[in-house]
């Protein structure tokens, strides 16, 4: 039988055979495995109550306690509906009525994206956590998360960011605002800067936590 001219054998037939096959079963269970990987949950719904529902790609089917939650997931809560989620080990978010969010990425413990489409939330990072750097989109501007509880979405008239502990800033029309403990700002439409912060009532701060459930 002829040989290379370096001297090596030729590898024998079954040999070859066996690593085409091999090719060819990586070919087919590559984008399986894509699929797979992108699918990693982020979280999982711990409560729903009244109409909430998951919206992946373009099935949509009603939130159930425990479903998991994956990225660009969005939860949509209807009229007088609410929901609690769990991002990770530590990180809850509350959704009031016609809400809906969507989770753009999200690594646990890390940080990630998220985008509110309308409605109001509740972002809650517990005291003594380590910090995670969120950013949540919306069309009254960015707001700039760094481990904190907050309330978002319309109240009396305007939308309007409120934070309980922590800190966050609000960027819209070229105007930037720090947000601290107890402060709120409000914004009025989606071409208007934020307001100075002001110092919330307790009154008002009672409505916002309502209109999520809390």
């Amino acid at each position: 039988m002829p040989r290379p001219e370096n001297g090596s054998a030729f590898l024998p037939r079954s040999t070859d055979r066996r690593s085409i096959l091999t090719g060819i079963v990586l070919l087919f269970a590559a984008p399986w495995l894509g699929s797979a990987r992108a699918a990693t949950a982020l979280g999982r719904a711990v409560n729903a109550r009244g109409s909430v529902e998951r919206r992946r790609d373009k099935a949509v089917e009603r939130l159930a306690v425990g479903a998991p939650l994956i990225e660009r997931d969005a939860v949509v809560t209807g009229r007088k509906s609410y929901a609690e989620l769990r991002l990770g080990a530590a990180t809850r978010v509350f959704l009031g009525g016609e809400t809906e969010l969507v989770i753009d990425r999200f690594v646990a413990e890390q940080g990630g994206t998220l985008e509110l489409g309308a409605g109001r939330m509740v972002f809650d990072r517990p005291e003594g956590e380590s910090k995670v750097d969120m950013e949540l989109r919306t069309a009254f501007g960015m707001i700039g998360v760094r481990g904190t509880k907050f309330f978002c979405g319309p109240s009396r008239g305007a939308f309007a960011v409120f934070v309980e502990h922590g800190e966050v800033v609000v960027s819209n029309a070229g105007v930037v605002q720090t947000v601290r403990p107890g402060q709120g700002v409000d914004v009025a439409s989606p071409n208007a800067p934020p307001t100075d912060p002001a110092e919330w009532g307790q009154a008002r701060i009672e409505e916002a936590y309502a209109s999520v459930g809390l």
